[in-house]
């Protein structure tokens, strides 16, 4: 069974840096793509960046510039370094996962992942 948990989030003031973390156990797999998503209030979930098990990463137009996704293998932790945050940037970030699909195929379609974490609020005030 495969867990996901996020964490690191939290309230900054507009062009402040966050770096979420996400913790994944039960993950024996040795192809994947893992993804960063965001919902903002009254928005639909958007990606924010994804990575393979061979560090290819790939961001949305989203945060791009911005961010920077990385993971550490040996802990199983992914994590996403934002800066310059602005108040648009408010919402829930997830971790997902997915076991089915290669990133380039999966990309930022949410349907395309199988597990996801509980969500990590960031909020960015002006």
């Amino acid at each position: 069974q495969v867990h996901l948990v996020e964490s690191g989030g939290g309230s900054v003031q507009a062009g402040g840096s966050l770096r979420l973390s996400c913790a994944a156990s039960g993950f024996t797999y040795d192809d994947y793509c893992m993804a960063w998503f965001r919902q903002g209030p009254g928005k639909e979930r958007e990606g924010v960046a994804n990575m393979d098990e061979d560090d290819r990463t790939d961001y949305a137009d989203s945060m791009k510039g911005r961010v920077t996704i990385s993971q550490d293998n040996a802990k199983q932790i992914l994590y996403l370094q934002m800066n310059n945050l602005k108040p648009e940037d408010t919402g829930v970030y997830y971790c997902a996962a997915t076991t089915q699909w290669y990133c380039d195929v999966a990309g930022f379609d949410a349907r395309d992942y199988d597990y996801w974490g509980q969500g990590t609020q960031v909020t960015v005030s002006s």
